[in-house]
């Protein structure tokens, strides 16, 4: 009985608007739920998070940032609504170091961990960092600094792992220097730091 009391009210009013009942009803499907609103609004600070970290947090990071905020959300409903969303982190694989199996030479540990001194080109430390790239994948920096200025003095950069990079590192460290003897160049004593080459 209720039911068709709606109808008839729903058709009294749109009879006195002067508009279609489909209209209405039109209208009324398409205004969202509650739980759709909510929804909107996780999806958009999710989203946010997201972008603010550059893509690189994945659900769980986002969930915990949600719930540091004092939103109340579970990780799979993160997990879902970044699906629906289509975000996800970018992952970057963790460096593997393969050993080349090959005996190096030990060398006589002139700095002995002191690393004081009294002015700049005294001593120098050397050592290879891996840069992880999106087209490039794993590539390299060789780079030498001065223990005096703690500055960088010379680097070079390749997608290769070789005494082909460390070389021009300790080149570009000597351009400015008028007298190299007597500086100490300590390493990690790695294959490129040991081999004849260098």
């Amino acid at each position: 009985m209720e039911k068709y009391k709606t109808k008839y009210t729903v058709k009294l009013i749109c009879k006195a608007l002067k508009f279609p009942r489909s209209i209405y009803y039109k209208a009324l499907v398409s205004v969202p739920s509650k739980r759709q609103l909510e929804a909107d609004k996780f999806k958009a600070e999710i989203k946010k998070i997201w972008t603010d970290s550059k893509a690189r947090y994945g659900a769980p990071k986002i969930h915990m940032v949600l719930i540091s905020q004092g939103k109340s959300i579970s990780l799979k409903r993160v997990q879902r609504y970044m699906i629906d969303m289509g975000l996800r982190s970018i992952v970057i694989k963790k460096f593997r170091y393969h050993s080349e199996r090959i005996t190096t030479e030990q060398k006589k540990n002139i700095l002995s961990r002191d690393f004081n001194t009294a002015g700049i080109n005294q001593k120098w430390c050397t050592d290879i960092t891996y840069i992880h790239t999106v087209r490039e994948g794993w590539t390299y920096l060789a780079s030498v600094m001065d223990l005096h200025s703690k500055k960088i003095i010379g680097y070079a950069y390749d997608t290769s792992m070789t005494a082909e990079l460390a070389m021009p590192a300790v080149k570009n460290a000597c351009l400015n220097v008028k007298v190299t003897e007597g500086i100490i160049l300590h390493s990690d004593l790695g294959t490129q730091y040991t081999s004849r080459i260098f």
